[in-house]
C-alpha cells in the first residue's frame, strides 16, 4: 500500500468533501432526526392527554388542556432543540479551540496522535510518516483532521440551532394537532375520542413506517418500526386515560362520602 493509497482509505470522508466525490449517503440527517423526535413526542404526548381528558366527558376541557398543552410542548420541545444545539456549537468551538492550542504548544505529541490513528486503520508507521509530515505542514488541516478523527466531531453549521429548534417545535406541533381534530368537530367526548384513536392508529402506523423506511432503509424493519410506534402510542394513551378515569372516580366517590 502505497502512502498515497494509505491517506485516501484513512480520509475518505474528508476527500469526498473536498473533491466533488459524491456518494450515496442520507442527506439533512440532523433535519430529519429533528423532524422524527417532534412528531413522535407530538403525536404521543397529547393523545394520551386527550384521551385522558376525554374521560371526563367535557370536550371543551380536552379542547382547552390539549392546546395548553400543545403551545407549552412545542415552545418547550423548540427551546430543549435550540439550547442542544448552541451546546453543541460551544463544546465543537471549545475542543477546536484545544486542538490548535495543542497543535502548537506541543506538536510532537500531536504527530504521535495522528500516529495511533492511522495505525487504527493499518497504515504502518512507515507508510504514515510522508501523510504526518504534509498535515503537519498545514496547521488547519491538521486541527480538522485532529477534529475529524481524533474527537470525531463534526461542525455544527451557523444556523443549526435555529433550525433545530423550528424544526421540532413545529413538528411536535403539526403532530400534536392530528389526535386533536376531532374534539374540535365532536361535542360527545367518547365518540370523538374514538375518532381520534382512529386517526391517531392510521397516523402512528404510517409515521413509523415512514421513518424507519427512511432511517434504516429496509422494509422489513420498516413494517415492525410502524407496529412498534402504534404500541408505543396506544400504551401511552391508555395509559394516560386509566390514570385520569380513575382518579376522576376515586374524586366522585369523596363526593359521595362526603354527602
Amino acid at each position: 500500500m502505497s502512502s498515497e493509497q494509505a491517506w485516501e482509505g484513512a480520509h475518505t470522508p474528508l476527500l469526498a468533501r473536498e473533491h466533488g466525490h459524491k456518494e450515496h449517503h442520507k442527506a439533512h440527517g440532523d433535519v430529519v432526526r429533528d423532524t422524527i423526535i417532534g412528531f413522535a413526542d407530538g403525536l404521543t404526548v397529547p393523545f394520551a392527554l386527550t384521551a385522558g381528558l376525554s374521560s371526563l366527558g367535557d370536550t371543551k376541557i380536552v379542547v382547552v388542556g390539549g392546546l395548553a398543552e400543545l403551545f407549552s410542548g412545542a415552545i418547550s420541545m423548540g427551546l430543549g432543540a435550540y439550547l442542544a444545539a448552541q451546546t453543541e456549537r460551544e463544546h465543537y468551538a471549545s475542543e477546536e479551540a484545544r486542538e490548535r492550542d495543542e497543535v502548537a504548544r506541543k506538536p510532537e505529541a500531536e504527530r504521535e496522535e495522528i500516529f495511533d490513528i492511522l495505525a487504527q486503520y493499518g497504515v504502518s508507521r512507515g507508510a504514515a510518516g510522508p501523510l504526518v509530515d504534509e498535515l503537519s505542514r498545514d496547521p488547519e488541516a491538521w486541527v480538522r483532521f485532529m477534529m475529524d478523527f481524533e474527537l470525531r466531531l463534526e461542525k455544527p453549521g451557523g444556523s443549526r440551532a435555529w433550525i433545530s429548534a423550528l424544526t421540532m417545535g413545529m413538528s411536535y406541533f403539526v403532530g400534536g394537532l392530528v389526535p386533536m381534530l376531532p374534539y374540535f368537530f365532536m361535542r360527545e367526548a367518547a365518540r370523538a375520542l374514538a375518532v381520534s384513536v382512529a386517526i391517531t392508529v392510521v397516523i402512528l402506523l404510517v409515521f413509523g413506517y415512514v421513518k424507519t423506511a427512511v432511517t434504516v432503509g429496509s422494509r422489513k424493519a420498516a413494517c415492525w418500526g410502524a407496529v412498534q410506534t402504534l404500541v408505543i402510542g396506544l400504551l401511552a394513551a391508555g395509559t394516560s386515560y386509566g390514570i385520569v378515569r380513575a382518579i376522576d372516580s376515586r374524586g366522585e366517590a369523596s363526593s359521595g362520602g362526603l354527602r
